[in-house]
């Protein structure tokens, strides 16, 4: 059993084709500018939207632990008493509480797989399994490739690497396409901003390049935490010195899509008020030219 945040159909940005999309909760990163931040647990979250809340008391009324409670004009659950049942969000009429993380078996996530065959075949899509962090969940991620290969359907893997060498390796060989981010090239500063050091995840990159499956490398490019110049240098120069054939290289845009999700989780977005901003095209163009200069070719997804 894992817990799933969400199951998105009809993605095209997480692999070839036409993909569904499964997201796995539990990440060991906690990365400032996470964009699935209800997925860094590994259980539930209860998340609330105050604007949709009617005021009406129907979660108050309900909660067997009387963990929620009316305070001013919204809802206020106190986590040492909320045992996360869920009946709160059923009994809510405006779904302005929902729990994120629903626990299911492998069965029950190759059952959803199973329906979109069709679509896969005809756009040469396939699974996408992401998170939070799918190595994170690896006896479920193992058996759902195992069971995907046997079907034919193409899999992809979304992955931070940063885990047990050993597993990486077992995973690389069971799916078709990893999807890895590099995030920062300083450890210290890697750290700083997404939780760990990066010590780990470079290896298991360099490991995955010698290994000689198909992976692409994919960066959030963040005005103020690692789009200057020195840190892309030597991230194009990192990538131009793996073995084996040259990945593909994606930038991809930095933006605050987040916020909202960390409001509805009780959470701080950028608690240290770290200066993150969008990347100017002037800045765009300035990292593509970096990395060419080291045989790198980069494209801005």
């Amino acid at each position: 059993m894992s817990y799933i945040f969400d199951i998105k159909r009809y993605s095209i940005n997480d692999g070839p084709g036409i993909r569904l999309t499964v997201f796995f909760k539990g990440c060991p990163l906690s990365c400032i500018w996470c964009h699935n931040p209800e997925g860094i647990d590994k259980g539930q979250n209860k998340l609330y939207n105050k604007q949709k809340c009617l005021n009406c008391l129907s979660c108050v009324n309900i909660c067997p632990q009387t963990a929620l409670a009316m305070m001013s004009d919204e809802i206020s659950t106190d986590m040492s008493l909320c045992t996360g049942c869920g009946k709160c969000a059923e009994a809510c009429p405006t779904k302005a509480l929902e729990m994120s993380g629903k626990e299911m078996t492998t069965n029950e996530i190759m059952k959803i797989i199973e329906k979109e065959i069709i679509i896969f075949d005809q756009s040469r899509g396939g699974v996408t399994f992401c998170g939070g962090e799918p190595l994170y969940n690896k006896e479920a991620l193992i058996e759902l490739l195992d069971r995907c290969s046997k079907l034919s359907i193409h899999t992809t893997v979304d992955t931070s690497l940063h885990a047990n060498p050993e597993l990486v390796r077992e995973v690389a060989g069971k799916c078709d396409l990893l999807l890895i981010d590099i995030k920062h090239m300083d450890s210290d500063l890697h750290h700083k901003y997404a939780g760990v050091k990066n010590e780990l995840i470079l290896s298991n990159i360099r490991m995955v390049a010698g290994m000689g499956v198909p992976y692409i490398i994919r960066i959030p490019l963040i005005e103020g935490v690692n789009a200057d110049e020195k840190n892309m240098a030597d991230t194009a120069r990192f990538i131009s010195s793996l073995p084996g054939k040259m990945p593909k290289v994606e930038f991809l845009p930095y933006h605050d899509i987040a916020k909202g999700k960390h409001t509805k989780l009780g959470s701080v977005y950028n608690p240290n008020n770290v200066p993150m901003g969008k990347p100017s095209e002037e800045v765009i163009n300035r990292c593509v030219k970096i990395f060419k200069s080291t045989g790198v070719e980069a494209i801005v997804k």
